[in-house]
């Protein structure tokens, strides 16, 4: 049973932007008295009953505790402060370090309403992974569907009466630099062939809407570092669809990481493939895509290696095979094995390819325990375990938290654990470019 909110908050090690505990004091006023990200600094008692505690402060009773606009544990409704604490210890099995908008689907936590600003989104490219963001928008809090863009005009008619979308809001291929001109579009998330990114990114940036890019966010470095510079004069945001960076066990373990709880870490093995199905799709397609698994299922591995071993990697060492040369045509990589070595000395040895299923795994192994996740990347749900035990985090809908997170760095300059910008999105590119460069030379290649 937990005697302080500072030793139940460090007990479930909280990494959320904000734990809010609101105490009343001994009028009519609420006073925020803690406000903190990850851990609590201040050691704040439980207080006993009103009657025991009027003389002892001024904010001696607690009332509510809300974690990231959820709230947890609602003192008043309390018969006892063993009541409380008793909810309290149990909230620490049932809250284990969710990112913002997930902890409202654990079992035991009531929605407070939403009363903040929403993002407005118009969703460019309305293919298989724009109708699942698009449905799981529906679950999002501070980010809403407004329009969209696309070359198909059946599309557009499907779309809007599905979710209810304006014509006001529906463009074109051709004409959506006329964005500029409508103020109910604060966003447009791009999720097209990655071959098209770069100008449909630059196009939403000089039209004054900030952009959200699927990854790959281009098709090397130096585009991606183009469409960076491009927002930065446009003076909007670029982000990238990187999902994973809010799921919670994958917070988890990083949190772990950051408190030392697995030691010097040593290595790390991702293992990401599946089998290509048609032929004809545009991820087969040099001109598109950029390459093949590399550029589709591979960037997770290299991803994951980063913000899993918690650094940049010096270099790179890669070997490709290709079995089918008439599905895999020039450019367009089947398997690649690769190697990525770390400044600490850590070593990251990851698989790409379109030619296996059953490949979703990361490993993480340092001195003192490891984590092990699969499915690691999936829609979900996510497994995993460390030396401590199973992860049991509740499985959340990936995009729906993305979008509330995206929407708060947006418009509230919130600063996530593992970033999401334009920069992060060039860094996975940078090392993506020197894995085909190894991979066709056959020698190390630094970083």
């Amino acid at each position: 049973m937990y005697h302080s909110i500072k030793e139940w908050a460090s007990s479930i090690r909280l990494n959320i932007p904000s734990l809010t505990i609101k105490f009343r004091g001994n009028g009519k006023h609420t006073k925020t008295l803690l406000r903190s990200e990850f851990l609590i600094a201040k050691d704040t008692r439980i207080p006993h009953m009103n009657s025991e505690l009027k003389s002892t402060s001024p904010y001696s009773s607690l009332i509510v505790i809300l974690v990231n606009d959820c709230t947890i544990i609602n003192y008043k409704h309390m018969k006892s402060r063993r009541d409380f604490l008793q909810q309290l210890s149990a909230s620490a099995l049932a809250l284990p370090f969710l990112p913002i908008e997930s902890l409202a689907a654990t079992a035991g936590i009531k929605d407070e309403p939403y009363q903040g600003p929403i993002l407005r989104v118009a969703i460019l490219g309305l293919g298989s992974y724009a109708s699942r963001v698009a449905e799981a928008m529906k679950e999002s809090k501070k980010a809403k569907l407004v329009g969209v863009i696309s070359g198909t005009p059946a599309k557009i008619k499907d779309w809007q009466a599905k979710y209810n979308i304006p014509e006001k809001n529906c463009y074109n291929y051709e004409n959506y630099d006329n964005i500029k001109n409508n103020p109910d579009i604060d966003a447009v998330y791009v999720i097209t062939p990655n071959g098209l990114h770069k100008e449909q990114v630059i196009r939403v940036a000089k039209a004054g809407k900030h952009a959200i890019c699927e990854k790959p966010m281009a098709l090397n470095a130096k585009e991606g570092q183009e469409m960076v510079d491009a927002c930065k004069k446009a003076n909007v945001k670029l982000l990238v669809g990187y999902r994973m960076h809010f799921e919670p066990k994958t917070l988890e373990i990083i949190n772990m990481r950051n408190n030392g709880e697995f030691g010097k870490v040593l290595f790390f093995q991702g293992l990401c493939g599946f089998k290509i199905g048609d032929p004809s799709q545009w991820r087969l397609n040099k001109k598109l895509a950029g390459g093949g698994s590399m550029m589709d299922i591979g960037i997770y591995a290299v991803n994951g290696a980063r913000y899993m071993i918690g650094e940049e990697p010096v270099w790179v060492t890669a070997h490709e095979t290709k079995t089918n040369t008439t599905l895999f045509k020039e450019g367009v990589d089947e398997t690649i094995q690769f190697e990525l070595g770390f400044p600490s000395g850590a070593v990251a040895s990851c698989l790409s390819t379109y030619a296996m299923n059953n490949l979703d795994r990361f490993f993480l192994n340092g001195e003192k325990g490891f984590a092990e996740m699969q499915p690691s990347t999936g829609y979900g749900p996510i497994k995993g375990h460390t030396h401590k035990g199973e992860l049991t985090h509740p499985h959340v809908t990936h995009q729906a938290v993305q979008m509330d997170e995206m929407s708060s760095i947006i418009l509230e300059n919130k600063k996530p654990l593992v970033p999401v910008d334009g920069e992060e999105g060039v860094r996975d590119l940078k090392i993506i470019d020197a894995i085909y460069a190894a991979a066709k030379s056959g020698q190390k290649v630094k970083l």
